[in-house]
């Protein structure tokens, strides 16, 4: 099963997520980011779910009331990896 890496930008991602969603609401923002974190996981045991973005990058798109987020990610089978490349909330427009 490929082990899931979080590049620096995904982390910075999921960190300015968090952030925002803390001011808003604080119990919103943990369920969050664990809805994020448990639908990443999913990727070890099916890495082509996602949507094809561009060349071999794929989208994971996660939903959560009527928007959700978007993780954008390469399956790297020759490392044995998914690498999490960038997360963002559905409605942002593109990555940052």
């Amino acid at each position: 099963m490929p082990a899931i890496v979080y590049s620096s930008r995904a982390l910075g991602d999921l960190e300015r997520l968090a952030a925002f969603l803390v001011r808003e609401d604080h119990a919103g923002a943990l369920e969050a980011m664990e809805l994020i974190v448990d639908a990443v996981r999913v990727l070890e045991r099916h890495p082509y779910m996602g949507r094809i973005a561009r060349g071999e990058l794929r989208e994971l798109v996660i939903s959560r009331g009527r928007t959700g987020y978007v993780a954008l990610y390469r399956v790297a089978m020759a490392k044995e990896r998914i690498e999490i490349l960038a997360v963002r909330y559905q409605r942002e427009a593109g990555y940052s």
